[in-house]
C-alpha cells in the first residue's frame, strides 16, 4: 500500500486498539471481527435461557412455591438481570472501556452459574422432594437454601450487568460510521445481533429444558454453564480483530452538569446572538476523535448551560455540543417509557405462559412429552424465521417505496411491533376461555394433577405471535437506542434497551401481586395455585387493553420525536458556522 492508501485506511470514529492506537479498517473490525462477537453470544444466550426459561418451574417442583410467588421470584431476578446493565454500561463508557468491563464481568457470571450449577445439584441445598398435590404443603426450603440458590441466580445478575450492555456496542463498533459501506452493514448488523441471541435461545428452550425435565437438573444446569465457558474464550480468540472506543467519562456527570448549569442560569436572558455560547472549536473535537453538534431547538432551557454569563467552571458552562448530548438522551425517555408495556408482555411467556402448558396434555407419543418451557422455542423460532425475512426480503422491497436505508423508520418498525402485542394478549385470553371451558366441561376445575384433554399445542399462536411482534419491537428498539444515543454515549443508550425490560419484569411483579390480591377479596381470584380455578382469561384482556392505552401514547410521541442529526452532518455544519460560534478560549 502507498501512504496515502494507508491513511486512508484507518478508522474515522476513533476507534483504536487495546493499547490506544489507530486501527486500520483492513485489518480490524467489520464483520471478521464480529463474527467472534455473534457466535459469543449464541453460547452465551443459551446459557442465560437455560436458567430463565424454565426457572418458574424449578421453583414450584423443587422448592414448592406457589404460583405468584414463583412467577413474581422469576420477573424480579430477570428485571434485575436487565437493570444491572446500567452500572456496567457507567462502569464502561466512564473508568474501563467496554472491552475491560466486559471481562471482568464475564468472571463474575461464570462463578454465579457455577454456584447455581452447585445448589441445584447438592441434596443439602434444597427441600426433600414432594409427591403432595399442593405445593402449599410440602416442606419449604431453609434460609440456607434460598440464600445459596438466590445469592447465586443475583450473582449471576451481576455479571450480565456489565456483559449484556457491552456486548452488542462492541459489535456495533466494528463498524465505522463514515465509511458509507460500514455503515450499511451496520443496520444489518442489530437483526443478525438478535438472530444469534434468538438461536441460542431456541437450543436452551427445546434441548436444555428437556434434559432439565427428564435427565436431572445437575446436567440441566452443567450445560449451560460450559456453553458459558465456550462463549467467553470465543469472545477472547477474537481479541486481535477488535476495535475499541476509549472511555469518554461519566455520561451520567456530563447529563448532570449540563442540568445543574441551565437551572444556575434560569433567569438569565437568553440571547440570539450565537457568539455568546460556549462551543470548542472542530479541530479539538477531532484531536479527540469526537466531533461536535449544532445546537436544535427543542428543550431551549437546557441551552444556558452553554451561555456565557461569568463564571467558567465545568458545573457552570458547558458546550454547546454537551448540551445537545444530554437533549438527545432525555429525549428519548418518551420512548423508553413506552416500552414499558409491552415489556410486561414479553415477562409472561416465561411465567405464566408455561404455567398454562403444565395444564394441558403434552404427550406427542406414548413415551414422549413436551416440557412447558419448550413452548417459548416457538418464540424464538418465530423471531428467527421473521427476522430472516424482514431482512432479506421486507426491508429490500420496502427499501424501493420509501428510499429509506432501513426500510421503514426505527419508530415505525416499533410501532408494528406495539400493534402485534395487542393481537397477542387478545389470542392468550381467547385460548384462556377456551380452556377454562373445557376444564368446566370435565369437571376439572378442582383438579391439579390432572390434564385437560386439550394438547399443548393449542398455546402456539400466542408464543408464535411473540415472536413475530418482537422481531419489529425489540430489534428496533435496540437499533434505535444504540442508533440515537450520541456517540460519547452509546454504551448508555443501548443500557435504555435493557432498563426497559428491567422496568417491565418489575411492573409485571407489581401488577401480578396487586390484581391477584384484588381479585381474591372480590370473589374468584384471577391468579390462583390452581389456574383451572383462576381467570387469566380476565388477566390477559386486561393487558389487551393496557397495550392499547399505550399505543395511543405511543402515537403521540412518535408526532414529537426527531431524529438526531448524523454525526457527519453535524460535523460539517458545525464547520461551516465556527467562525460565527466557537469560543477559542481567548475571551
Amino acid at each position: 500500500m502507498t501512504v496515502e492508501e494507508v491513511g486512508d485506511d484507518y478508522t474515522k470514529d476513533g476507534t483504536v486498539d487495546l493499547k490506544g492506537n489507530p486501527v486500520r479498517r483492513s485489518i480490524r473490525g467489520r464483520w471478521k471481527a464480529c463474527s467472534f462477537v455473534v457466535v459469543y453470544e449464541v453460547f452465551e444466550r443459551m446459557a442465560y435461557y437455560g436458567i430463565s426459561s424454565n426457572l418458574v418451574i424449578y421453583m414450584t417442583t423443587k422448592l414448592h412455591q406457589g404460583t405468584v410467588k414463583s412467577s413474581n421470584n422469576v420477573t424480579n431476578w430477570v428485571g434485575t438481570s436487565w437493570l444491572t446493565p446500567i452500572l456496567g454500561a457507567y462502569v464502561a463508557d466512564a473508568h474501563l472501556g467496554r472491552y475491560i468491563t466486559f471481562v471482568i464481568s464475564c468472571a463474575i457470571y461464570f462463578s454465579g452459574m457455577g454456584l447455581l450449577t452447585l445448589s441445584v445439584s447438592l441434596p443439602a441445598l434444597r427441600p426433600p422432594k414432594c409427591t403432595m398435590a399442593n405445593v402449599e404443603d410440602c416442606k419449604k426450603a431453609s434460609v440456607l437454601q434460598l440464600a445459596v440458590f438466590f445469592g447465586a441466580l443475583y450473582t449471576l445478575a451481576i455479571g450480565t450487568g456489565g456483559t449484556k450492555p457491552n456486548i452488542s456496542t462492541i459489535g456495533a463498533d466494528q463498524f465505522d460510521e463514515f465509511d458509507p459501506k460500514e455503515k450499511y452493514h451496520k443496520h444489518s448488523f442489530f437483526n443478525w445481533w438478535m438472530f444469534s441471541i434468538f438461536f441460542g435461545a431456541l437450543f436452551a428452550s427445546t434441548v436444555l429444558v428437556y434434559v432439565q425435565d427428564n435427565v436431572g437438573w445437575t446436567l440441566g444446569y452443567g450445560l449451560p454453564t460450559i456453553g458459558l465457558a465456550i462463549s467467553i474464550v470465543i469472545f477472547l480468540v477474537g481479541t486481535p480483530f477488535y476495535r475499541h472506543k476509549l472511555p469518554t467519562g461519566s455520561p451520567f456527570t456530563k447529563m448532570t452538569r449540563v442540568i445543574v448549569a441551565s437551572f444556575r442560569k434560569a433567569h438569565a436572558d437568553m440571547s440570539r446572538d450565537p457568539t455568546r455560547f460556549h462551543e470548542l472549536s472542530s479541530l479539538e473535537y477531532e484531536s479527540k476523535c469526537a466531533f461536535p453538534i449544532r445546537p436544535t431547538q427543542s428543550l431551549r432551557f437546557l441551552d444556558r448551560a452553554s451561555l456565557k454569563t461569568g463564571p467558567t467552571n465545568k458545573w457552570s458552562l458547558c458546550t454547546i455540543t454537551e448540551v445537545e448530548e444530554t437533549k438527545q438522551m432525555l429525549r428519548m425517555l418518551p420512548v423508553l417509557f413506552v416500552t414499558f408495556v409491552p415489556a410486561i408482555m414479553f415477562a409472561q411467556v416465561n411465567t405464566l405462559f408455561i404455567k398454562q402448558g403444565t395444564t394441558l396434555n403434552r404427550h406427542l407419543t406414548y413415551n414422549f412429552s413436551i416440557p412447558p418451557a419448550s413452548l417459548t422455542g416457538f418464540t424464538t423460532f418465530s423471531m428467527i424465521v421473521s427476522i430472516v425475512i424482514y431482512d432479506r426480503i421486507f426491508v429490500n422491497l420496502s427499501r424501493k417505496l420509501t428510499r429509506n436505508p432501513r426500510g421503514i423508520t426505527m419508530l415505525q418498525r416499533m410501532g408494528i411491533g406495539l400493534i402485534l402485542h395487542i393481537l397477542v394478549m387478545i389470542s392468550a385470553s381467547i385460548t384462556e376461555r377456551f380452556r377454562l371451558n373445557l376444564a368446566t366441561k370435565h369437571g376439572l376445575i378442582h383438579q391439579t394433577d390432572v390434564p385437560l384433554p386439550l394438547t399443548i399445542f393449542v398455546l402456539l399462536p400466542q408464543f408464535v405471535l411473540m415472536g413475530l411482534a418482537d422481531t419489529f419491537l425489540e430489534v428496533g428498539k435496540l437499533e434505535f437506542f444504540y442508533d440515537q444515543a450520541p456517540e460519547s454515549m452509546k454504551s448508555l443508550g443501548t443500557s435504555y434497551f435493557s432498563t426497559s425490560l428491567a422496568v417491565g419484569n418489575f411492573m409485571s411483579s407489581f401488577l401480578l401481586s396487586t390484581v391477584s390480591g384484588i381479585t381474591k377479596k372480590r370473589g374468584r381470584g384471577w391468579i390462583l395455585n390452581n389456574l383451572n380455578e383462576s381467570r387469566l382469561d380476565y388477566y390477559y384482556m386486561f393487558f389487551a387493553g393496557l397495550n392499547l392505552i399505550n399505543f395511543v401514547f405511543f402515537l403521540v410521541v412518535v408526532k414529537f420525536y426527531v431524529y438526531r442529526a448524523v454525526v457527519t452532518d453535524s460535523t460539517n455544519d458545525v464547520k461551516q458556522e465556527e467562525p460565527k460560534v466557537i469560543d477559542n478560549n481567548n475571551e
